[in-house]
């Protein structure tokens, strides 16, 4: 896509928020060209890159220790025989209907994506300009802040507070007319929660034409209220989902957003692309099939808190300091003067991957809750380093 294929008037509307002509032409690229996605991703593909060690335990992307649930693959597998037909059997509206139900949410609010950086990098697109910044908490998932570097619209990151939660207050005094707000919560990295009632006093004073959008890709480890509910009765609230955590499906590429339609039509404005129809049908039969499996979404949720508890009693019983978490991660602090990359090294020597840094948190790394097996050799290695 080139900036001349942006139609006239969403230029005009662009140029109205401040964009300049280059500007506009890099938001052409990055909604055009998936080849751009390497510049304003690159987080996440350096932790991809890293996966690559054959045999290791792998506790450094927040993948999921397991497959997706049974039902899913078999429903997967069952329409991979007719991957024929663009669409066997109306499998879009099934998952939107699943989504709906589950949510308690109108239908029409409900849009499936190919994972969750589209509608991120849009919301920073449509909400955003030199103009109007971004406001998120610091450390945080970080490709907003990549797309915003992108088009030159300038972030604010707000520390957390010391329990580790946004702060809501803070993040509105950073910009008081802030076109949008994000939240991750639970967090990437920290895996701590922002209770339901901070994000609400968030929506409640900030700019009337600015968005929140909710980041809840680890909501399911935590089985906390969720803002899904604002996003469904509400045209200033997006909340951003995934099947790639808990649902185990990370290559499968399956996201979803809540929001009002008229968000949809601002995001989708400049280029007009139904990104939902780039889906696979295995996926969106894999994610109908599991969003709908509430006592084995509990029961894998619970398998992974039980693991994480007894993980993070090593680590007391080791006097290593720990962030608490309500997800499958947390951050491990090992120390004044220890590099975190370094620690990285030595795991990885010893066959195990853990996470990387923020830096926010400079002497913390993050590890990922794998299984059971995945997390003995993970305190099987930490020792053997702590006594090296």
């Amino acid at each position: 896509m080139t900036t001349a294929q942006i139609d006239r008037e969403s230029r005009q509307e662009l140029e109205s928020r401040g964009y300049s002509r280059r500007q506009i032409g890099r938001i052409a690229a990055l909604l055009g060209a998936g080849a751009v996605m390497s510049q304003v991703a690159r987080p996440a593909f350096a932790q991809q890159s890293a996966k690559a060690m054959v045999g290791a335990v792998r506790i450094g992307s927040n993948e999921c220790w397991t497959g997706p649930f049974p039902a899913g693959v078999e429903a997967a597998a069952k329409i991979a025989a007719v991957g024929n037909w663009y669409e066997p059997d109306d499998e879009h509206a099934k998952l939107t209907a699943a989504v709906a139900q589950v949510e308690g949410v109108p239908a029409e609010c409900v849009m499936a994506w190919p994972g969750s950086s589209d509608p991120l990098n849009r919301s920073v697109i449509t909400f955003c300009s030199p103009e109007r910044g971004l406001v998120t908490a610091n450390p945080t998932y970080e490709q907003s802040w990549a797309t915003a570097a992108w088009l030159g619209v300038k972030p604010d990151r707000v520390p957390l507070t010391k329990d580790y939660r946004h702060d809501v207050k803070a993040m509105l005094a950073a910009n008081p007319k802030a076109g949008l707000y994000y939240i991750c919560s639970p967090n990437n990295p920290t895996g701590t929660l922002t209770p339901i009632e901070d994000i609400e006093w968030l929506i409640a004073n900030k700019p009337a034409d600015s968005v929140v959008l909710v980041d809840e890709a680890y909501i399911h480890f935590a089985g906390t209220p969720s803002a899904a509910k604002l996003a469904g009765t509400r045209n200033d609230v997006i909340v951003m989902r995934t099947f790639s955590k808990l649902f185990g499906m990370a290559g499968m590429r399956l996201g979803l957003t809540i929001a009002h339609p008229d968000l949809y039509k601002k995001m989708m404005r400049y280029d007009g692309q139904q990104v939902s129809f780039m889906l696979p049908m295995t996926a969106v039969a894999c994610g109908t099939a599991s969003l709908v499996l509430a006592d084995q979404i509990a029961a894998r949720r619970d398998q992974m808190n039980a693991v994480r508890e007894e993980t993070f009693a090593h680590l007391k019983k080791r006097k290593i300091p720990y962030i608490p978490s309500h997800a499958n991660m947390f951050m491990v602090d090992w120390g004044k003067g220890k590099n975190p990359k370094d620690m990285q090294a030595k795991f990885g020597a010893e066959g195990i991957q853990i996470g990387r840094s923020w830096d926010a948190y400079p002497t913390m790394s993050r590890v990922t809750v794998g299984s059971a097996e995945d997390m003995q050799k993970f305190r099987v290695a930490l020792d053997k380093i702590l006594m090296a």
